[in-house]
């Protein structure tokens, strides 16, 4: 429960910065952030709906870059998490949060940090396990394409309806030309009202 989450619980080092000196530790804890993040559902609506444009997937794996840089300092408490995490909701999704979703969040990823501390990845690599095989059944990250056409605003659904309406366009002019040459095989573009007139093309 969010009544239970300290805003001001906090990690710091007198020395030096937060990040993990052992490599299987810095490692875990990465892999338990990019897993906080991708279980934040608010963020996961955004990147389906493309509301942050094309890259939206890669703006989330962004966003896990930044809070994993937040412990590259000496300090870092919950709030300057979930600080960071609505910033860039507004700034790359242009999406305002307004629960305590990214509380739970950044709460989640201190704790992650604290259980890394200790040895303890049991919770990370379950999540892990259970991200992969939702990721194996496909039931995640795919974009509603009926939702597209309502957002006219996004480019790369109007650059999938270029891409279609190209590729459409070169079997409808082949069967114009099948059409034509049987007829007859002299005909001209722009003169071709004699050949119309004097032979339809449906029999």
């Amino acid at each position: 429960m969010t009544t239970t989450i300290d805003p001001t619980d906090y990690v710091e080092v007198t020395e030096g910065s937060l990040r993990f000196g052992d490599e299987k530790q810095q490692a875990k804890f990465e892999l338990g952030v990019c897993m906080a993040v991708y279980k934040w559902e608010e963020l996961t609506t955004a990147v389906d709906n493309l509301w942050g444009g094309p890259k939206s997937a890669e703006k989330r794996d962004w966003i896990s870059g930044i809070v994993i840089e937040l412990f590259d300092e000496q300090a870092v408490d919950i709030q300057l998490i979930e600080e960071t995490l609505l910033y860039a909701m507004v700034d790359e999704f242009d999406t305002e949060i307004d629960n305590d979703s990214a509380l739970e969040i950044a709460a989640l990823i201190m704790k992650f940090y604290k259980d890394v501390t200790i040895g303890k990845y049991e919770q990370i690599d379950e999540m892990y396990s259970r991200w992969q095989a939702q990721q194996n059944s496909g039931t995640v990250h795919k974009v509603k394409v009926e939702s597209d056409p309502n957002n006219p605003d996004v480019s790369d659904s109007e650059d999938d309806e270029e891409e279609e309406y190209d590729q459409a366009s070169v079997p409808e002019l082949t069967e114009d030309q099948m059409e034509i040459d049987e007829p007859q095989g002299p005909i001209v573009d722009e003169d071709g009202f004699e050949l119309v007139q004097k032979k339809g093309r449906r029999r």
